[in-house]
C-alpha cells in the first residue's frame, strides 16, 4: 500500500498510508468525534477548505450509499483516519468508503495516530496542513502547508452555493419508504422537484399540510452550503423550500413571496460574506428569519455583533447545549470553527436574547430577538448525522410564519419546549 504523509504548519508530521485519491490535499486540519455519520461528514460543504480527523478509529464499517449525501458529492479537502474498513457490512452499502473516496478525487491517509493529532490539535489549535501521497519529504511538505491561506477572511460561500434558483420537495427518509418526495422513476438527483402532476408530488404536500394547519409555507433559503435534511426537515414541517444562491439579494428573495427565509450552514468566515450580511439586515424587518450555523453569525452580524476564530471550533455529533430558555438539555450535531463574540454587540444588545449555551465552553448557540420574528442556533437542528433533540426548531419557524400571517407585525420570539 503507497505511503502518505500529513504535514502541518507548525512542523508537526504524521507518517502513514495512501487511503483514497492519490495525490495533494491541503486545508485547515481539524477533528470530528463523532462515532457515526462519516459519510454526512464527508458531504457536508461546511467543511469545505478543510481536512478532516475522524477521532473514532474504526471509518467505513458501513461503506457508503448515496441516499446519505448530504450534498451532491465530498466537500472536504482531504480525509484521516486511524483504519479505514476495507470490507464493509451493511445492507445499504454500495460498496467501500476508499473508492468512493478514489472517485471523487479525496485524497486521504490511514494509520496514523488520530488521537495523538486530536490531542495536538486541541493543545495547539486547528491550522493549516497537507496530506500527501507523492511527496514525502517532511520539511517541503511543512513549507507548502505553512504557505497556504487560513480560513479567517475567506469567502468560501460563493464555492459552494447553488448556482440558480431551485424548488425542494424531498421530505425525510422512511423504513420500507425511502424519502418522501422522491421522484418513483428515479430521473433526476435526490431532492429535485417530480414533473408536475405526479402523485409523490401531490402526497407530499397534502402531509405538510396536514402536519401543520397553517400550511404548507413558502421559505427561501438561502444556499450557503445548505445539508439536504435541512430542506428535508422543513418539508416535514410543512413547507415548500425555494434554494436561491447566498448572494442573491432582499428583493430577489421578497419577489418570491415567502413566508419566511433560512439562511443555512457553510464554509469559512462569516465576516467574509458582508453581501450576506446585509441582505439578512434588510430582511430582518420583513420577514420570519431562521438562521443555522453560519446563518447563526450572519445573524449576529447583521444585528450589529462581531464573530471571533474558535481554538479549534466544535465538530461531532454530542456536544451538549443548553436553553435557557427552558432549561432543557439537548444533545447536538456541530461543525463550526468561529463563534458569535457575545461582548460584541456594541448597540441594540437590548434587543436580543441569549437562548442557547454549550455546556462545554459556554459559547453562544442560539439567540433571538425580542421584537423581531428572528431566532438562530449555532448547532445543527436536522441532526444529520445525530440525535434529533433540536428537531422543534422547525415546528417553532412555521409557527412563527403561521402567527406572521395572522397578524402581520412584529413578533416576540419564544421558543417552547418541545
Amino acid at each position: 500500500m503507497p505511503r502518505a504523509v500529513l504535514a502541518l504548519a507548525d512542523g508537526t508530521v504524521f507518517e502513514g498510508l495512501a487511503f483514497g485519491a492519490a495525490g495533494e490535499a491541503v486545508g485547515e486540519v481539524v477533528f470530528n468525534t463523532g462515532m457515526t455519520g462519516y459519510q454526512e461528514v464527508l458531504t457536508d460543504p461546511s467543511y469545505k477548505g478543510q481536512i478532516v480527523v475522524m477521532t473514532h478509529p474504526h471509518i467505513g464499517n458501513t461503506g457508503v450509499t448515496l441516499e446519505d449525501e448530504e450534498s451532491d458529492g465530498p466537500a472536504v479537502e482531504g480525509f484521516a483516519v486511524r483504519e479505514a474498513c476495507a470490507a464493509p457490512s451493511n445492507w445499504r452499502s454500495a460498496g467501500p468508503l476508499e473508492d468512493y473516496l478514489r472517485a471523487h478525487g479525496v485524497v486521504g491517509i490511514q494509520g496514523i495516530d488520530t488521537r495523538a493529532l486530536t490531542r495536538h490539535i486541541r493543545d495547539r489549535g486547528a491550522q493549516t496542513g497537507i496530506i500527501s501521497t507523492r511527496d514525502e519529504d517532511p520539511e517541503a511538505l511543512v513549507a507548502k502547508a505553512q504557505a497556504a491561506p487560513t480560513l479567517v477572511g475567506l469567502d468560501l460561500v460563493r464555492a459552494v452555493t447553488c448556482e440558480a434558483p431551485s424548488p425542494w420537495v424531498q421530505g425525510p427518509w422512511a423504513w420500507g419508504r425511502g424519502y418522501a418526495g422522491q421522484d418513483p422513476e428515479g430521473s433526476g438527483r435526490p431532492g429535485r422537484a417530480p414533473a408536475p402532476g405526479r402523485q409523490a408530488q401531490l402526497d407530499l404536500f397534502g402531509a405538510a399540510e396536514a402536519a401543520n394547519g397553517d400550511g404548507p409555507f413558502r421559505v427561501v433559503v438561502f444556499d450557503c452550503g445548505v445539508k439536504r435534511n435541512i430542506l428535508r426537515q422543513l418539508v416535514a414541517a410543512g413547507c415548500e423550500p425555494l434554494v436561491v444562491p447566498a448572494t442573491a439579494s432582499a428583493a430577489e428573495a421578497v419577489a418570491y413571496q415567502p413566508d419566511g427565509i433560512l439562511i443555512s450552514n457553510g464554509p469559512g468566515d462569516p465576516a467574509a460574506v458582508p453581501y450576506l450580511v446585509e441582505t439578512a439586515r434588510e430582511l430582518l424587518h420583513r420577514l420570519p428569519l431562521f438562521g443555522i450555523c453560519l446563518g447563526h453569525q450572519v445573524l449576529a452580524l447583521a444585528l450589529g455583533g462581531r464573530t471571533f476564530k474558535m481554538k479549534f471550533g466544535h465538530r461531532g455529533a454530542n456536544h451538549p447545549v443548553k436553553n435557557l430558555l427552558t432549561g432543557r438539555v439537548e444533545i447536538t450535531t456541530q461543525n463550526h470553527g468561529f463563534a458569535v463574540d457575545l461582548g460584541g454587540f456594541a448597540a441594540g444588545a437590548d434587543d436580543l436574547t441569549l437562548t442557547h449555551v454549550s455546556l462545554n465552553d459556554g459559547t453562544c448557540e442560539g439567540l433571538a430577538h425580542r421584537r423581531l420574528p428572528a431566532f438562530s442556533v449555532q448547532y445543527h437542528p436536522e441532526a444529520s448525522p445525530g440525535p434529533h433533540d433540536a428537531h422543534d426548531l422547525f415546528r417553532h419557524f412555521t409557527d412563527l410564519m403561521a402567527r406572521q400571517r395572522r397578524s402581520p407585525r412584529p413578533l416576540r420570539i419564544r421558543l417552547q419546549e418541545g
